[in-house]
């Protein structure tokens, strides 16, 4: 992640430039548009307040920027690797 900016609207909200992967975004744009989001940001924002509310659940994100550091490196797991090792939803 970089800096922030200040959004130019609200002083309260910041904006953040965030670098993934294409692969790894079209498996985020899939995910909000099935999960019924309006947005990728109301995903994004939904995503991190959970990781920050659950921690317990905190070793999935750091698996998840493990892959996508991987997946730079040609390296990574799949998707369905992923789904696998967590049981979570198939496509």
């Amino acid at each position: 992640m970089s800096k922030t900016d200040s959004d130019g609207n609200d002083p309260e909200i910041d904006r953040i430039n965030l670098r993934i992967a294409r692969s790894f975004l079209d498996v985020v744009d899939e995910t909000w548009r099935e999960r019924g989001f309006n947005s990728r940001s109301e995903f994004i924002r939904y995503a991190l307040r959970d990781s920050v509310n659950h921690p317990e659940g905190a070793g999935v994100w750091k698996d998840l920027a493990i892959s996508e550091a991987q997946f730079d490196e040609d390296e990574g797991i799949s998707s369905d690797e992923m789904r696998e090792k967590y049981g979570t939803d198939a496509e």
